[in-house]
């Protein structure tokens, strides 16, 4: 019988085989498709009042070069980015209720007006949450960690969403999305892959990748509750798939 073939687009690390392995699991196809790779950059935040890491990824950077967060107020932007400082001994003060940049400015606008706030994030973060805290009143600081590329290889969900051989996409960052878009832009199968993914059932890990796909004109079926990508991965799988364990694809 066959299974819901499902695009994963993790890291070009062992999250990727984490994920296509937890996709197996399922009862899915993994289409493992990295449309990442980390380079950190050697930068750490400087001292501040308020610390605000917003991926696992910036944890691991940092803790590898070192870093300690100190008397800072460490904000984490969900609970995979706080589990992660807590696993490498940091304390975590804060976990805003909406896991994304305007969750974040909602839950420290009114503590830091005349504090000094250190963002530490990739090279792709957007202005979202700089603007919205000094519009809040903080001296804001940013703190490229690490610069984010997409692979040469990149694109094998792209070509086959555009042959219409996907059952499910699950994207975990706006990064993701556009990695997706740009490499099945230069192979010339943008619309195609676009359409493709239509016909199938995409799942965003949170609302922010999910806007991002759905001003590309990607039909978002599902995000999850809580921004964890086990969540992301089971939603994703249970809308692809019968309940005779078939893939539900064009119907």
């Amino acid at each position: 019988m066959a299974r819901p073939r499902v695009a994963v687009f993790r890291p070009d690390d062992d999250r990727i085989d984490a994920a296509a392995a937890l996709l197996d699991d399922l009862g899915a196809e993994p289409v493992p498709d990295p449309m990442l790779t980390i380079e950190p950059t050697g930068e750490t935040p400087p001292a501040a009042d308020f610390v605000v890491l917003t991926s696992a990824t910036g944890v691991e950077v940092l803790a590898d070069a070192g870093w300690e967060s100190g008397d800072a107020v460490l904000c984490c932007i969900g609970p995979s980015t706080a589990e992660a400082a807590e696993s490498v001994g940091w304390t975590v003060d804060r976990v805003p209720e909406q896991y994304d940049s305007e969750g974040m400015v909602a839950e420290l606008r009114d503590h830091v007006a005349g504090k000094t706030v250190a963002l530490a994030r990739s090279d792709r973060a957007s202005e979202t949450m700089p603007d919205g805290l000094r519009n809040a009143g903080a001296e804001v600081s940013e703190t490229a960690l690490y610069e984010l590329r997409r692979p040469a290889s990149a694109g094998v969900s792209a070509e086959q969403a555009a042959a219409g051989e996907l059952d499910g996409a699950a994207f975990t960052s706006s990064s993701t999305v556009t990695g997706f878009l740009d490499a099945a832009a230069q192979r010339g199968i943008r619309d195609e892959a676009v359409a493709g993914l239509n016909d199938a059932v995409v799942g965003a890990i949170a609302e922010s990748p999910a806007a991002t796909a759905r001003d590309a004109g990607i039909e978002v079926a599902f995000v999850p509750e809580a921004a964890a990508f086990e969540a992301l991965a089971r939603g994703v799988v249970a809308r692809a798939t019968r309940r005779d364990g078939s893939p539900t694809r064009g119907e």
